[in-house]
């Protein structure tokens, strides 16, 4: 049976809020990490869990500072760039799902949107647990030391518009030593909100996450 819930995950002294669906024999978890000055309730990243949940994964979208960090942090701008800690919140989330009952057995994957694939990957190469990552419109060059360190299947895609953030993503490409791919999608701008730019981005990271963490003989793999 598919479960969906909102949950809060406490990673230390802090409460972030999060929503969880599991579709039934679901046999991964992907965990998405918003971007700069956004938070779970990303319509963008919405829309890629809805994808993911088609293809039969799960999704845990949370937010990646409390209530009181987002305050300052609405004024101030200064948390939003601070990989470490984001990637130490991913981390925590991580962790949060290997010790809850219902979604310890799940493999686990990254979804990274801006600055937050920038913690994905600084996160995955402290984490053997995560089997794959996917970066939409992300700024892996504020992940660079970590880049040589991830182990796990790696797709990265820019819009074929956004110039700069092209030119970040294959430096990148170059520094990551894992299995890696780098898609562009053509006319697309940074937020893909072009028609069709979307739906690009959500069919190839279900494709991509079930090729990667679905089991060979599992339905869910099938299916890729």
């Amino acid at each position: 049976m598919a479960y969906a819930a909102e949950v809060v995950l406490e990673i230390g002294p802090i409460r972030l809020g999060g929503d969880l669906v599991v579709p039934s024999n679901a046999e991964a978890i992907v965990l998405f990490a918003h971007g700069s000055g956004s938070s779970r309730r990303s319509s963008r990243n919405r829309a890629v869990a809805t994808a993911l949940h088609e293809a039969g994964l799960g999704t845990l979208l949370f937010d990646l500072l409390s209530d009181k960090e987002e305050a300052v942090d609405t004024r101030t701008a200064e948390l939003r760039f601070d990989i470490p800690l984001l990637a130490e919140r991913l981390l925590g989330a991580t962790r949060w799902v290997e010790a809850a009952e219902n979604l310890s057995d799940l493999r686990v994957g990254y979804f990274g949107a801006s600055t937050g694939a920038a913690a994905a990957l600084v996160a995955a190469a402290d984490s053997p647990r995560v089997g794959a990552i996917v970066s939409r419109g992300g700024r892996p060059d504020l992940a660079r030391s970590a880049l040589a360190r991830v182990i796990c299947p790696t797709l990265l895609i820019v819009g074929g518009e956004d110039v700069p953030v092209i030119a970040m993503n294959e430096e990148a490409l170059e520094q990551l030593r894992c299995e890696k791919r780098l898609d562009i999608v053509p006319g697309a701008t940074h937020l893909f909100e072009e028609s069709g730019a979307l739906e690009r981005v959500s069919e190839l990271a279900s494709d991509w996450f079930v090729d990667k963490l679905g089991d060979p003989n599992s339905p869910v793999a099938r299916r890729s």
